[in-house]
């Protein structure tokens, strides 16, 4: 398993190689690259703010990791998020995984994004026209978890919260 949170942008070449090269068994590998939007929820962004918790979110993306390995033996997990100030078309994540074929890679990349999006600890805050703000957990990241026998009711806590 790799993990690491960073500001720097990333190789999704050399990244993805780095991960062929830890398993010679590997058959597949299914990669997503997660993206800054300049439009969400009907608003311009001009730029996201992507904050973290040191040490915590790095053990919290390590948990994902392993859960996804554990869940597809013989996968290998890569997983690199920014922090910091990003603009449109920047990248925020990679999510990738190998292992023997694809079904498994691609289950296993989509659990860990799955996963992330409602268990990692990132606060992400946008730049508009209107101004700066939260971006809210959403319920159908919740829901996508949820296909995978995690509960998470993020959305629905912070709506309550209100």
């Amino acid at each position: 398993m790799i993990v690491r949170v960073q500001t720097a942008d990333f190789d999704l070449t050399a990244e993805v190689s780095a991960l062929r090269a830890r398993n010679p068994k590997v058959g597949a590998v299914a990669c997503f690259v997660g993206t800054v939007r300049d439009l969400n929820e009907g608003d311009m962004v001009a730029a996201m703010e992507l904050e973290h918790y040191p040490g915590m979110t790095e053990k919290s993306l390590e948990a994902i990791a392993m859960e996804a390995q554990q869940r597809w033996p013989g996968s290998e997990v890569l997983i690199v998020h920014r922090v910091g100030k990003l603009y449109p078309l920047d990248q925020i994540v990679l999510a990738a995984a190998s292992a023997s074929h694809r079904h498994e890679a691609f289950a296993a990349c989509e659990f860990v994004m799955d996963y992330l999006k409602t268990q990692a600890p990132f606060w992400k805050k946008e730049t508009t026209p209107t101004g700066a703000r939260w971006v809210d957990a959403r319920v159908a990241d919740d829901e996508a978890l949820a296909r995978w026998g995690i509960a998470a009711g993020n959305a629905e806590t912070h709506q309550t919260q209100r």
